[in-house]
Order: C-alpha cells, then sequence, then structure tokens
C-alpha cells in the first residue's frame, strides 16, 4: 500500500500539493478530482519520487519512499502520464519498456518478458497493434499500447493520469472496467479523472482537491453527500438510481 502522510511537494519554492494525507489500498480504485490546476497530477509525481517533497513523507508497504531507489519504486508502482513522446519504435517494443525494471543493463529481454508484454496488449485492447510503429497510431491507439506498457510493468499499484484521453466512449467504459478488474485481482489502481460521473461510478473512494488541498476523501456516496463536489467545481451535481446503481451527472447552478 502507498501511503501519503502530511505530503506537501511542488516545483522549486513554490508548493502545489500542501499537507495530503492519503493512502491507496490494495484491492481499490482511489479516483482523484478536482478542477484544473489543484494539484492532482503533482501528487502523482511526488507519490513515485519525481518531483521534490518539500514536507511529510510517502510509504511503500511502509518503508520510506526516500529509502527507495528509482528501480524499487518502478517494481513497486507504475505510472501513466498524461503526456508522452512518440519513438518511432513498435508498439511491441514501447511495451516492453515496461519491463526495464527487472532488466540489468545491457537489457536483454527474457521470454517471460515476451509473455508479459503480449498479456499486457491483449488486456489494454492493444493485441493488434503488436507490429505497428507508434508514430502511425492515432491519439487513441496510442493511450491503449501507453496503458499496456504500465500494466507491463507488473506492479502492486498504478497510478493512471487522465488515462480516457484520446479515448472514444466505448474505450473509455472498457479502460474503466479494466481499472475495476485490476482492482479485484489485488492491486491499488489510482486514477485521475475530469469525467465526474464515470469517476463516482468507478471508484471505491474519491478524493477531491482544490487549492492543492485534500478537501474530501470517502466513498462516492459521502463525497457527493458532503457537498464537496459543488463547492469545488462550482456545478450542482445530481444523480439518479438505474438498475446499473447511481449514475451521476452535473448541471451549472443555472440548472443547465
Amino acid at each position: 500500500m502507498v501511503e501519503l502522510k502530511n505530503l506537501t511537494a511542488g516545483y522549486g519554492a513554490r508548493a502545489v500539493v500542501r499537507g495530503v494525507s492519503l493512502s491507496f489500498p490494495a484491492g481499490k480504485v482511489t479516483v482523484l478530482l478536482g478542477p484544473n490546476g489543484c494539484g492532482k497530477s503533482t501528487l502523482l509525481k511526488a507519490a513515485l519520487g519525481l518531483i521534490p517533497i518539500q514536507g511529510g513523507e510517502v510509504l511503500f508497504d511502509g518503508k520510506p519512499l526516500s529509502a527507495l531507489s528509482p528501480r524499487e519504486v518502478a517494481q513497486k508502482a507504475a505510472y501513466l502520464a498524461q503526456s508522452r513522446s512518440v519513438p518511432n519504435i513498435t508498439a511491441q517494443r514501447m511495451v516492453l519498456h515496461g519491463r526495464f525494471p527487472y532488466l540489468s543493463y545491457p537489457r536483454r529481454y527474457r521470454p517471460e518478458d515476451y509473455r508479459i508484454t503480449e498479456q499486457a496488449l491483449a488486456w489494454a485492447g492493444a493485441a493488434g497493434l503488436a507490429g505497428r510503429l507508434m508514430g502511425e497510431l492515432s491519439g487513441g491507439q496510442r493511450q491503449k499500447v501507453y496503458l499496456a506498457m504500465a500494466l507491463a510493468q507488473d506492479t502492486a499499484t498504478l497510478f493512471l493520469d487522465e488515462p480516457t484521453t484520446y479515448l472514444d466512449v466505448r474505450h473509455q467504459l472498457e479502460l474503466l472496467e479494466t481499472a475495476r478488474r485490476l482492482a479485484e485481482m489485488g492491486r491499488a489502481v489510482v486514477l485521475v479523472l475530469h469525467d465526474l460521473g464515470a469517476a463516482l461510478r468507478c471508484a471505491d473512494t474519491a478524493a477531491v482537491l482544490s487549492g492543492g488541498e485534500l478537501c474530501c476523501a470517502g466513498t462516492p456516496e459521502e463525497v457527493f453527500c458532503s457537498g464537496a463536489l459543488d463547492r469545488v467545481f462550482g456545478v450542482s451535481v445530481k444523480r439518479i438510481w438505474t438498475e446499473d446503481g447511481w449514475h451521476y451527472y452535473a448541471r451549472d447552478r443555472a440548472g443547465h
């Protein structure tokens, strides 16, 4: 489990995230919500040691982040960033990059690395893209490959920052279902999402950030009833009961 304890982090002398305490337990989907610039992406980067921590601490299974090497962190948590470069390599080769934390230099892939890569491509719905060059793929296809690369890292925790970007509605739903299945298999899945309805449907825990601070965290029911979403986003969040459970949607204050 990854735990944040009074975490403060940012860039240079500027703190973007301040005093956040939150845990990401195994077997659960945690969704980070909040308006643009509230610190969601910064929080993920700080949890992984990609930017300096200005205060507080991050624990991986009770061990401080500061006591772990980058390779050890990469064996514990995978990260799908919002934006990535597009190298001129095949999708399969891109996904094989997820195996780097387990290889010594010079990197020589083992049969198990190819097997895990093949499985990851299938999980991400990208098996048919394995031989295609990354530069030839659409945005949605690339996003599936990057997701497969994170899955190929085979970690107990996955941090996925806006993973539904570029995906059409069907593939967005498939990705969220994949997140749920991964949690059911015992992994901790952390998602940054802007779609409030999708976020609240798939989350076990929703954490709402505002101005770099954690203003509310709990089950979707608890967060909805708290009114935090209305206050933070400046909208009126509603819900309706269906045979699939609660469906959430937002209206502006004028009711549109």
